[in-house]
């Protein structure tokens, strides 16, 4: 028995991630001890899935990715691809269409990839499998919304 393999076990239930190759590979760049990472903030900074911040005199100058990640990044944004394309799971297929019309495909792949992270980074953490995180969907407006008349 290997040893991450509890760890290889969860990744395998997250979207997108079919083969324990793809599972050592995540393990074997980020670890399997998330105490290292403040937060998933610092996971997803360290390998390179959030914008860099280059702004002077009020002008932002990009908004591009970091160069960091070099061998986890395209990993994760394959995974995301994989995730975004497969049926068996509707809320990341939804939420990339969504993006995709709003921000374009590129950016909608970085933006998925970084969500499955951040749930790699959960899941290690608290040592528990992938559970898909679906907002609860209203038909109506919120009550707050909602005009009287008067």
């Amino acid at each position: 028995m290997l040893l991450y393999q509890r760890q290889i076990d969860l990744l395998l239930t997250v979207p997108g991630i079919s083969e324990p190759l793809t599972a050592i590979r995540i393990i074997s760049e980020i670890g399997a001890d998330m105490t290292v990472f403040e937060s998933s903030k610092h996971l997803c900074s360290w390998a390179g899935l959030t914008p860099q911040n280059n702004e002077s005199a009020s002008k932002k100058k990009t908004t591009r990715i970091g160069k960091a990640g070099q061998y986890i990044k395209p990993l994760l944004v394959q995974c995301a691809l994989a995730a975004s394309r497969s049926d068996k799971s509707p809320e990341i297929k939804g939420k990339f269409s969504q993006l995709k019309k709003r921000r374009g495909p590129k950016k909608a792949r970085i933006a998925i990839a970084r969500r499955l992270l951040t749930a790699i980074y959960q899941m290690l953490l608290k040592n528990e499998e992938y559970a898909p995180f679906v907002a609860p969907s209203t038909e109506s407006a919120p009550e707050s919304r909602v005009l009287t008349p008067e």
